[in-house]
């Protein structure tokens, strides 16, 4: 069956013997006429709009109006019609199969090609960072980064130890050595090893700027806020404290509550340890009242700490133009469960190594954010292991002069811890430069 227009049939059709020459439909009609030629004669005949697959089918009625001696015809296209309408569940049965393997193979080609990192809150840098990550490094199915907002560095830790799906997490590196020695979640020394260090995180303390606090010192025995539980702030402000002997009282709040908190007095400060500028502190000023809190780089803090400085560029509503607040720092680091080699985690990890380590450079330039200005791939964490993956890829990779430059970055920190232990700055830094590196080449070979 024949039909010229819009919804022909082919010639194939089952119906091209009863070759009509005209079968048009309406836009919204079900129904239509046709005129149906046979041996030369036209008859008149109503066509139905066929919804499946859009075609004008004879209706069988119509066909025994044609004569008597035509009701065959009537008889075979409606067989024919069910023989067609049988078929066609039975294919797409089978496009349903085949459409069933194809997305069980796509699904596990995403979940084999994404890597989860827990990271922090909504004003936290580590969300920042691993935004970057996924922004940079996504490559639709082939790879990709999901971020996942975390309580911060010392949660994150115990999220990497033992949840499932966490593959990659950020923690500042001294938390590291907290877990160790105090074995809340047994020896994390097998169990974890760092892929990079990024970036420093600086403390900012936030006081009233009424409040005549001058000194840390006098925060002995007043309501401070530790930011919130689970957080690395959290931790680090502890262990930071219990080093300089201070013991404030420990108040756990997010940073806006915080700063509600300093207004009414029922707080004395706020801490939070993140890479500048955050989020939160962006949001105050110092014609709201507050102000930071210089922190003195002291001979307690000189083995997990850095001395640092918070300007006005980073803060321009609370520091005034050109001056810097005194502080220290500590290092965020990127790091993994220490998955055995030859299994499919390691291999996931190892692939993200491949992907991120070669394109570095792109995260040090705008939009994304300034603290990956700092990173050094080749930086070490004292004490810790580095991911077999990672220390393979930078073996291959890593050019001399790189190596130098990050042993420039522990020698400063180095002359850093001197200072602090003598209260003088060494001489002749280059004779000493020289002296650390035979030093720390040796040390290496051990």
């Amino acid at each position: 069956m024949n039909f010229r227009g819009p919804q022909a049939l082919t010639q194939a059709s089952p119906f091209a013997a009863l070759r009509p020459n005209k079968c048009h439909f309406r836009s919204n009609s079900f129904n239509s006429s046709g005129i149906v030629q046979m041996n030369g004669l036209q008859r008149p005949v109503r066509c139905r709009k066929n919804n499946s697959a859009g075609l004008g089918i004879p209706m069988i009625e119509d066909l025994h109006r044609v004569g008597g001696r035509y009701r065959w015809f009537g008889i075979l296209a409606a067989a024919l019609a069910a023989a067609v309408l049988a078929i066609a569940p039975a294919s797409g049965q089978s496009r349903s199969h085949r459409s069933e393997a194809s997305l069980a193979s796509l699904s596990e080609q995403i979940n084999a090609n994404t890597i989860a990192i827990i990271s922090g809150n909504l004003n936290a840098t580590y969300l920042s960072i691993a935004s970057d990550l996924s922004a940079v490094l996504d490559d639709g199915d082939a790879f990709r980064v999901l971020p996942m907002v975390g309580k911060g560095g010392g949660q994150n830790i115990r999220d990497v130890r033992f949840l499932k799906g966490v593959d990659l997490g950020i923690t500042q590196s001294n938390l590291l050595g907290y877990y160790q020695r105090t074995n809340e979640i047994g020896r994390v020394d097998d169990k974890v090893s760092y892929l990079a260090k990024l970036f420093n995180e600086e403390m900012h303390v936030v006081v009233r700027a009424d409040s005549g606090i001058t000194s840390l010192v006098e925060l002995d025995g007043k309501r401070v806020n530790f930011s919130d539980v689970g957080s690395g702030t959290q931790f680090t402000t502890r262990d930071f404290f219990q080093r300089l002997g201070i013991e404030p009282v420990e108040v756990n709040t997010g940073q806006a509550d915080a700063f509600e908190k300093l207004k009414t007095g029922e707080i004395a400060a706020s801490i939070l340890i993140a890479g500048k500028p955050t989020g939160s502190m962006s949001k105050i000023r110092a014609e709201d009242g507050f102000r930071f809190l210089p922190v003195t780089f002291s001979k307690p803090l000189q083995t997990d700490y850095l001395p640092a400085t918070l300007t006005s560029q980073d803060y321009p509503n609370m520091i005034p133009p050109g001056a810097e607040i005194e502080t220290v720092a500590v290092g965020a680091v990127l790091f993994a469960y220490n998955w055995p080699k030859n299994t499919d985690r390691y291999r996931r990890i190892e692939s993200f190594i491949e992907h991120f380590f070669p394109r570095i450079a792109e995260f040090q330039k705008p939009p994304r954010h300034p603290k990956w200005r700092e990173t050094n791939l080749a930086a070490v964490v004292p004490g810790w292991t580095r991911f077999p993956a990672a220390e393979d890829w930078l073996q291959r990779n890593t050019p001399p002069q790189l190596t130098r430059d990050t042993s420039r970055e522990q020698f400063e920190r180095f002359l850093a811890s001197r200072k602090a232990a003598s209260g003088d700055a060494p001489t002749d830094r280059e004779r000493l430069f020289e002296e650390f590196l035979r030093w720390n080449g040796t040390r290496e070979r051990r």
